[in-house]
């Protein structure tokens, strides 16, 4: 599950990147607010967490030019600007909730957990399965015939690609737009380097193997 994390802050970066991740987030992070505006046209993300005060474009720009374009993502606004103004403005904008600075990690998460549930790609919180391999978005786990499979955030959000295309061959390209950011190099093999992972967790020790390559342009998994 995708993230958009808008902040300049490397502290908040920090703290904040690591506590998602731990939760099995994916995190990407933009440092200014053209970047964010970039990310949020390239990727379909499930969440946004913007800062307001950001170098090149402020969040409230930055919020107004999404809306403007109809990306719909859920906004979060995370922003050390208290006031009661600050706050109905942020929501009249087009934020969707507005939590302030400093904050505890476990409200921003259950504040996430909130929008996510009724954000415009809700339909995505079922439960993937393909043969005897089921994935929960709700919980982030994974099982294969029954048995706990522990992922790492970027193998689980590789998995969940996958698994929503089933029988579908997903290019590399695409891969690394959708799972690591639009600007990533894609003569990279780290999406080789990941299905290698997942096999090693998901396939291996069960007769029938799910996730297949697809000679000279990606993989796919089928049932």
């Amino acid at each position: 599950m995708e993230i958009l994390l808008v902040e300049d802050d490397e502290r908040i970066v920090s703290f904040v990147k690591r506590g998602l991740e731990a939760e099995h987030y994916s995190v990407d992070v933009a440092h200014d607010g053209q970047e964010a505006i970039d990310m949020a046209r390239a990727i379909r993300y499930r969440l946004i967490i913007l800062d307001l005060v950001l170098p090149l474009k402020s969040g409230s720009e930055v919020c107004l030019r999404l809306r403007e374009e109809r990306i719909e993502t859920p906004i979060l606004m995370l922003t050390a600007k208290d006031t009661l103004e600050e706050k109905i403005e942020g929501l009249r904008i087009g934020a969707d909730d507005y939590l302030t600075k400093p904050f505890a990690f476990e409200e921003l998460l259950a504040r996430m957990k909130a929008l996510l549930r009724r954000g415009p790609y809700r339909e995505e919180s079922q439960d993937l399965r393909v043969a005897d391999l089921i994935l929960s978005r709700e919980t982030h786990e994974v099982r294969r015939a029954g048995d706990l499979i522990a992922l790492t955030a970027k193998e689980f959000a590789l998995l969940e690609y996958l698994m929503t295309h089933p029988n579908k061959v997903m290019s590399r390209t695409s891969i690394l737009e959708k799972v690591w950011g639009y600007h990533y190099d894609t003569l990279t093999n780290v999406v080789d380097v990941y299905i290698r992972y997942l096999r090693k967790k998901v396939d291996e020790g069960y007769p029938k193997k799910l996730i297949q390559t697809v000679r000279d342009i990606g993989y796919k998994i089928c049932g």
